[in-house]
């Protein structure tokens, strides 16, 4: 690089193109952790109250081939910030799961592991286990899209235009309700993937808890600043 381009302007450009691609890793990882331990929660949480295990394998099978893998491929095509050649340089040893870092995927994936066992407790109301697990099910995978959006920065994102800058992002988000909904709305895959079909009542509450999740972790982002 010295050789054919002696311009320090272009080292500090490598230092930002590779900050900025670890922080894209960063991102992609931390979806991925919260999202699996919040799934992982669940079942131990579900366990010990003596409840049917929530997620049928296909559920879990669902989930990691297809709502996953496109969002965590989205963050890794956020765009680059400026902002990165601000911070302290790290530690040359310091792991990429810092203590901070697995602090966050904690608390992310607990705020969407609960909403996710509210889905599953209130489904199971009358002992339908099908009901319940299709639930949890719709529940996990709609707030595990959304919490891609969550993942996009340390501060809130909701109300910026940092939101809709990543058309991967909107795109994985897309192709993921979609698929999501198909599942949930087309009575000859119910059998296939262990669900029913969702009165209106239970749609909405599916939706609103998902999207609660999204508000609670993006509210922390803004009083905690974890």
């Amino acid at each position: 690089m010295v050789l054919t381009d002696d311009n320090f302007a272009t080292i500090i450009k490598a230092v930002e193109s590779g900050r900025n691609i670890y922080e894209n890793i960063k991102k992609a990882i931390q979806f991925l952790l919260a999202g699996n331990f919040a799934a992982i929660l669940v079942v131990i949480v579900a366990s010990l109250m003596s409840l049917p295990v929530p997620f049928a394998p296909v559920h879990l099978l669902f989930i990691n081939l297809l709502t996953d893998s496109l969002p965590a491929i989205a963050l890794g095509l956020e765009s680059y910030h400026h902002d990165v050649m601000g911070e302290k340089p790290r530690p040359v040893k310091e792991s990429i799961l810092t203590k901070d870092f697995l602090i966050r995927i904690g608390v992310e994936g607990g705020v969407i592991g609960a909403v996710v066992l509210a889905a599953f407790l209130i489904g199971y109301r009358d002992g339908n286990k099908v009901l319940a697990g299709t639930m949890a099910f719709a529940v996990l995978c709609l707030s595990r899209l959304l919490h891609g959006y969550n993942c996009k920065a340390k501060k809130p994102v909701i109300f910026t235009g940092e939101f809709f800058n990543n058309r991967f992002m909107q795109g994985a988000f897309l192709a993921g309700f979609v698929l999501l909904t198909v599942v949930l709305t087309v009575p000859v895959l119910h059998d296939f993937f262990v669900v029913q079909t969702l009165k209106m009542g239970e749609l909405l509450t599916v939706y609103g808890l998902s999207g609660l999740s999204m508000l609670v972790i993006q509210g922390l982002k803004q009083v905690v600043k974890f």
